[in-house]
């Protein structure tokens, strides 16, 4: 087998009739991406601003409203990583948070025109297409000579059931496309004499990704670790890495000062700022990868529409790996049929993927192994280093979809090698296609689920609300916001990106401290008036209300210096539906009978309450 291009040199200029077959193949890829995107992300686009994902409209209100905060920070020339407008009065450190900086600045002419429920859409569906074309070009220009190879292999990682179980409202994790530009630029550190430029743009594009996905960066470069010294000590390698030494670590070098000076202040936000935590406010045995989970089919799938989906994952954004027993069997069978005929080169590349995808496979089984939804005894590798700084903070579950890539690479070495040496037989050519079709069919994806969502009140929408909060003040919906109840924020990202003003709000769904041990948690630490309302609006029933409770009640009020509570017709609940007569019956014994404007029931509270 030939050896496939290097990312140093490319492949050979192509000849005037394959140039146009090529430019061909291009537009058929970007069209079939593009579907893919529009296809997957439809049951948004039939209207963004009334249509949520059913299995995650939380996630999806707080990206909108970190597209909200972070255009208005931007325009305001306030910063774009704390924010006291939730959580009164203590603020939130969003550079411990997802704060996709960069995606709420570029995009923030478009949120003030748009708003941030379409500009999230946007967003997500650029993020599918961008991956599947930056990944082909990656092949296409750089590892494979065929068209045909680079888009399966393309195709299939930015459309993996990983990937579309993320699209599931993670603007950060569907940003696929900065992998490959990670993996070019630094490949583009072995080239002498330019290390200098090569440093600077690697670490401008790792500034980059750190302000959109610092988690998956974080992975990738963990990934690219293990795969650069697996690859360098293959006896095949050695002397080729040993000459590349020196300009790669020059590179890596000016790579950390760059990145370093570009994300100080996020960093000493992230590991030394206010309101900052160590570790994560989710369960590491909860969020890994059951080890049945490989070989299960994916639920946004065409086999999980027939009814082969499960429940494997911890819920239905961490599909990380989910690849059917079809395709892990074409993979490993792509594996020997490229080993057997590899060149000492070739097998050294295919030794470091192979290592690569068992490392970060083992490693996504978290701290103690489960099969099929049962918890074993059997401790895994990941329980000796997430206890380390920053591992510490990586949901496991997610180290594989390091996999998903390393997959198709396979796919796309073995088209290549079937395009350049055709099978001599018909019936070894019907074979291959027939299984890359019994493999990649079933998991074809399928539109994420979305339903309606409560709409934004109008005393919201029509600017009512400022005349009962001063400047600045404090406002807050009930049941009071955090995850399952994202009313308050959605509220507050309509009034910022339509230039209403600010108001600031108790709570919200963020991550800080407060948890066990000093770990983070989810949203704030819950008071008096928070779990009584979240009681009500949970199960339909008044709480008992005492004079203990009022003065509890009064506390929580001067604490978050609350002037207007206000409750809507209709209650977005992210996990079950919300009893608002209830909420109604428990505001009125707390504050008093309330005052109705416009579409909402409004109590204002004293001044001596607050």
């Amino acid at each position: 087998m030939p050896s496939s291009p290097s990312l140093a040199t490319g492949p050979a200029p192509a000849s005037p009739p394959r140039a146009v077959r090529d430019r061909r193949a291009d537009l058929i890829v970007v069209l079939v991406a593009l579907a893919l995107a529009v296809w997957v992300t439809s049951g948004l686009w039939r209207d963004p601003n009334v249509r949520t994902i059913t299995v995650n409209s939380s996630d999806q209100a707080l990206f909108e409203w970190l597209l909200a905060f972070g255009g208005h920070a931007v325009t305001h020339w306030d910063n774009p990583l704390f924010t006291y407008l939730i959580n009164v009065p203590d603020g939130v450190n969003l550079a411990v948070n997802t704060t996709i900086t960069v995606y709420a600045v570029v995009f923030a002419p478009l949120t003030y025109l748009i708003g941030p429920p379409a500009t999230f859409l946007v967003i997500l569906t650029l993020n599918l297409l961008a991956t599947a074309l930056v990944w082909y070009w990656l092949l296409s220009r750089h590892l494979v000579r065929s068209r045909l190879a680079a888009g399966v292999g393309a195709l299939f990682i930015a459309y993996s059931p990983g990937m579309v179980s993320h699209a599931n409202a993670h603007l950060n994790w569907t940003a696929g496309w900065l992998v490959p530009l990670l993996i070019w630029r630094l490949f583009a550190l072995r080239r002498a004499g330019h290390w200098l430029r090569d440093g600077l743009i690697l670490g401008v594009l790792v500034a980059v990704a750190f302000s959109i996905a610092a988690e998956g960066l974080f992975f990738t470069a963990l990934a690219l670790g293990v795969f650069v010294a697996i690859w360098a000590l293959h006896p095949a390698n050695r002397v080729e890495a040993r000459a590349a030494l020196p300009n790669f670590l020059r590179g890596l070098g000016v790579t950390a000062v760059v990145a370093g000076v570009l994300l100080s202040y996020p960093l000493w936000l992230h590991f030394a700022g206010p309101q900052r935590f160590h570790g994560t406010g989710f369960d590491p045995v909860i969020h890994s990868e059951d080890i049945a989970a490989f070989a299960a089919f994916p639920r946004r799938s065409l086999a999980g529409e027939a009814g082969l989906g499960t429940s494997l994952a911890p819920n239905p954004t961490e599909e990380n790996s989910f690849f059917g027993i079809p395709l892990l069997v074409l993979t490993v069978v792509c594996f020997v049929v490229l080993w057997r005929r590899a060149d000492p080169h070739r097998r050294a590349t295919l030794w470091a993927l192979g290592a690569l995808a068992l490392i970060f496979t083992v490693l996504s089984f978290g701290p103690v192994a489960k099969v099929d939804g049962r918890r074993t005894d059997l401790p895994m590798p990941f329980d000796l280093v997430g206890q380390l700084p920053v591992v510490n903070a990586a949901l496991p579950a997610r180290l594989a979809l390091v996999v998903a890539p390393v997959v198709g690479l396979l796919l796309a070495y073995v088209v290549d090698q079937l395009r350049a040496a055709p099978p001599r037989h018909r019936s070894t050519e019907l074979a291959w296609l027939l299984g890359f079709a019994v493999a990649l069919v079933p998991l074809l994806p399928t539109p994420l689920l979305t339903d309606e969502r409560e709409p934004i009140p109008r005393f919201i929408t029509s600017g009512t609300w400022r005349d009962y909060v001063s400047p600045d003040g404090v406002l807050t919906p009930v049941p009071l916001t955090v995850d399952i109840y994202p009313d308050g924020q959605r509220w507050q990202a309509y009034a910022l990106s339509h230039r209403q003003g600010e108001f600031a709000i108790p709570g919200g769904f963020f991550l800080g401290p407060g948890g066990p041990d000093g770990r983070g948690r989810i949203g704030p630490v819950p008071r008096t008036l928070s779990a009584l309302m979240d009681q009500a609006g949970r199960t339909g029933l008044v709480p008992i209300v005492t004079d203990g409770t009022i003065r509890e009640v009064q506390s929580d009020l001067r604490h978050w210096r609350i002037e207007t509570v206000v409750l809507a017709d209709e209650v977005h609940g992210a996990k079950f539906e919300v009893d608002e007569g209830a909420l109604l019956r428990t505001g009125t014994a707390l504050f008093g009978e309330p005052q109705r404007v416009d579409d909402v029931w409004l109590w204002r509270i004293p001044p001596a309450d607050r």
